[in-house]
């Protein structure tokens, strides 16, 4: 959000699990456009302990952005000289329950193991802080 606020950057949050031709499209814009460029990428870890191994990382970046963890977008300054949003919105709605993902890793589910009503609290909050961020993304691109 602060890179978009300048005016001047490409900013592009990917996930290649999620949506391959979204990152090819927005390395390629990236790389395309005349100034500076930013490209966010949801990449799994072996420190996020996923219950599915890291042999299934493509899959876990699909399910960041099916449970609404992770957004999807394209900010390119050059479209609001031809009067286009400049904010391209490529996520869907969220499929996926959001407390279903975060307890297939082992940093959330361990959380949940030693510490439950702090992690109770921590869950709702970071809910509430993707749904609203999900939403100011879905205001930019309508705008």
């Amino acid at each position: 959000m602060i890179a978009m606020s300048y005016g001047y950057v490409y900013v592009a949050q990917i996930a290649m699990g999620a949506d391959k031709n979204q990152t090819l499209k927005a390395i390629a814009e990236a790389e395309a456009y005349p100034g500076p460029s930013l490209i966010i990428a949801y990449a799994p870890c072996i420190n996020h302990g996923m219950k599915v191994g890291m042999g299934c990382s493509q899959l876990e970046a699909k399910r960041a952005v099916d449970s609404g963890y992770w957004a999807l977008y394209r900010y390119n300054p050059q479209l609001e000289a031809s009067g286009k949003n400049p904010f391209i919105m490529d996520s869907k709605e969220p499929t996926m329950e959001f407390r279903e993902f975060l307890m297939g890793e082992v940093r959330y589910s361990s959380l949940k193991k030693q510490f439950p009503e702090t992690a109770e609290a921590l869950f709702q909050k970071t809910e509430q802080d993707a749904k609203a961020r999900l939403n100011t993304y879905k205001r930019l691109a309508s705008q």
